[in-house]
């Protein structure tokens, strides 16, 4: 029964845990991974959305500073060289050429470009519609080695009418080579407006790839970039380096637990061990009780008799001893017998004030006798409590008269009663010798005393009769501080005259 109820408590402590750890480990690993490939690819798209916009804005001030030019010749074939030297200096560019308002072929940087039929291109098409800058949407071959994208931009007069068309081509090998330096393994296609992929770089996308997709700002093109697959082994290795911590810790719970389980456990078997030891004497005594009692009578009224025939001194002397003997023989029974009973019967209600002002001339006539100090601090309210009288009485004297015991000369003794809202407190406090921590431990454990004269039962019968009445007593003391004990009862609930 034990070990299954270890391997229950091992399920629900370490099993049970890591498994949910786990899943909810795999699930963080995995939502974090997905967010770091996203933004791998936002950072690629990024880059390239930057490059093609640094491209493009570039190329519209290249067409403005020819358009420019031309503008300023009236010699053809000063254009032409403009034209020729403009795309000379720029590697980026497959061809420039300049149409006129109709879109007519006038010059070219080449030959190729005179039998192009311009008209027919959307996007000039566009520009002659619209007099603004246009970049096609269709790759071109410009030659069997070399696909380009058209731009154009167009050439307005002073009333703002189309005078003219200068534009060029841009080489896609170019621009690809750009871009596979700048993220050699990446996955990228750029899509037109009709989402028809103008060029592409490692394969481009996938039927079944994640894709991020960014708009160029310049063009209405797009840059789809694919997202990096799920590395598996990856994801299990991240997984195992935060599971293995919590699997650890798991298991130093657990071993707290069962640390913690087997000490209230040996504690408990203690205290049972100690119940029993108590309900042994108490019932040993029990039975014994007046087998014991009956004779100790017959020797005490022997004793008496006897000490009315002889009354020297010396033989009155060892009379005495001989009936402080028997009488403490007969305390030694009593709480034998307090010990051995489960309940407490006969209980009454009673004030607690009633309890110590009978007690106070025993108690005053014993600290007269060792020159001690003694008051005390009552409420004038009555304290009800519901009790055996006899002995709570018991339980007060007994103290009052350890902490007596407990000093010397000029001492000082308090007894003092507050309440709360369902307890009250009596605390009994003295100047005397005050208890070793060592001994703190130890003070309600049948049999053990200080004293020389003690059957070390005082304080474990005041333990029993209180907690027989709910209630609880509390010891604070160090060596050479004094002690203050404090008893804590429930309150009457009923009211005496019911």
């Amino acid at each position: 029964m034990k070990r299954k109820n270890n391997y229950f408590l091992y399920v629900i402590i370490v099993i049970m845990p890591s498994i949910l750890g786990m899943l909810t480990i795999y699930h963080y690993v995995t939502d974090r991974d997905e967010t770091e490939r996203l933004n791998d690819a936002k950072w690629i798209a990024t880059i390239h959305q930057k490059n093609w916009d640094q491209f493009i804005s570039e190329t519209v001030t290249t067409l403005d500073i020819l358009a420019l030019s031309i503008d300023a010749q009236n010699d053809m074939e000063t254009v032409r060289e403009v034209v020729r030297s403009t795309q000379l200096t720029d590697m980026r560019y497959g061809s420039m050429f300049l149409l006129d308002a109709t879109g007519t072929f006038e010059t070219g940087t080449s030959e190729l470009l005179k039998d192009h039929d311009f008209n027919n291109d959307p996007y000039i098409q566009e520009i002659m519609r619209t007099n603004d800058l246009i970049i096609s949407e269709e790759v071109e071959t410009l030659t069997p080695e070399q696909q380009v994208i058209g731009i154009a931009n167009p050439i307005l007069d002073v009333n703002f009418q189309l005078e003219r068309i200068v534009g060029a081509h841009l080489r896609v090998d170019y621009m690809q080579n750009i871009m596979r330096m700048l993220t050699p393994d990446a996955s990228i296609s750029i899509t037109n407006s009709s989402g028809k992929q103008i060029m592409n770089m490692n394969g481009g996308i996938g039927k079944n790839d994640q894709v991020y997709t960014l708009p160029i700002d310049r063009l209405p093109w797009n840059i789809e970039v694919s997202v990096s697959d799920v590395a598996s082994g990856n994801l299990l290795k991240r997984t195992a380096i935060f599971f293995f911590p919590l699997f650890i810790l798991l298991h130093i719970f657990f071993f707290f637990i069962k640390y913690f389980m087997l000490k209230k456990h040996a504690k408990n078997a203690e205290k049972e061990n100690e119940i029993q030891k108590l309900e042994l004497v108490g019932n040993l005594a029990a039975s014994t009780a007046h087998e014991i009692r009956n004779p100790l009578t017959g020797v005490k009224g022997l004793i008496q008799l006897l000490s009315e025939k002889h009354k020297q001194e010396e033989d009155q002397y060892y009379f005495s001893i001989i009936n402080n003997e028997i009488s403490r023989i007969n305390e030694i029974v009593s709480e034998f017998l307090i010990l051995g009973k489960p309940t407490i019967e006969k209980k009454e209600h009673i004030y607690v004030q009633d309890i110590i002002r009978e007690l106070e001339p025993l108690i005053k006539s014993e600290a007269n006798l060792a020159n001690i100090h003694y008051e005390d601090s009552l409420p004038e309210e009555p304290v009800g409590i519901y009790c055996n009288k006899d002995q709570m009485k018991q339980v007060f004297l007994n103290i009052a008269k350890n902490a007596l015991e407990s000093m010397s000369s000029n001492g000082y003794l308090s007894i003092s009663l507050t309440t709360s809202a369902h307890h009250c407190y009596l605390t009994i406090k003295d100047t005397g010798v005050g208890i070793p921590k060592k001994e703190m431990d130890r003070i309600f454990e049948p049999f053990y005393t200080s004293k020389d004269y003690g059957t070390g039962l005082g304080l474990v019968v005041c333990k029993r009769i209180v907690e027989a009445n709910k209630g609880e007593i509390t010891i604070e003391s160090s060596a050479s501080n004094g002690t203050v004990v404090t008893i804590i009862l429930p309150l009457d609930s009923h009211s005496f005259d019911s």
